[in-house]
C-alpha cells in the first residue's frame, strides 16, 4: 500500500507540473523554481509534512519535496543554533541528494558522451 500511495502522490505532483507546462507559456525553469518554492512555503506553514506522511517518497522526491527538505533542515538547525542554523540547516539537509545527483550526472556524461 505504501508503494501505491507514493505512486499516486508523486504522480499527482508531476501531473500538476506537467499541466503547468502545457497550459501556460511559462519557461520550464520558472515552473521548477515555483515547485521548489511552493514546497518550501507549504512546509514552512506545516502543510507539506502531512503530504509526506501520506505519500512518503512520492512527496519527497519531486521538486516540492526539495523545498520541503530545505525548510525542514533550516527549522531543525534554527531551533538548535539560532540564526546560524537557518543559514546552514538547508545545506546539511540536501547535501547528500545534491552530491549524488552531481556524481551520477558526471558519471553518465563520461560513460555516454552526450552531444551538446
Amino acid at each position: 500500500m505504501d508503494y501505491a500511495r507514493a505512486f499516486l502522490v508523486g504522480g499527482l505532483l508531476c501531473a500538476i507540473a506537467q499541466l503547468a507546462m502545457d497550459l501556460t507559456k511559462a519557461n520550464p525553469a520558472v515552473i521548477m523554481v515555483s515547485a521548489v518554492s511552493t514546497g518550501a512555503v507549504l512546509s514552512g506553514l506545516g502543510l507539506y509534512a502531512p503530504l509526506v506522511k501520506i505519500g512518503g517518497a512520492g512527496a519527497t522526491i519531486p521538486l516540492p519535496g526539495f523545498g520541503h527538505t530545505l525548510v525542514t533542515g533550516m527549522l531543525e538547525d534554527a531551533s538548535q543554533w539560532g540564526l546560524f542554523g537557518i543559514l546552514t540547516g538547508g545545506f546539511k539537509a540536501v547535501s547528500a541528494g545534491l552530491l549524488t545527483a552531481i556524481l551520477f550526472g558526471y558519471l553518465m556524461a563520461v560513460l555516454f558522451n552526450p552531444k551538446g
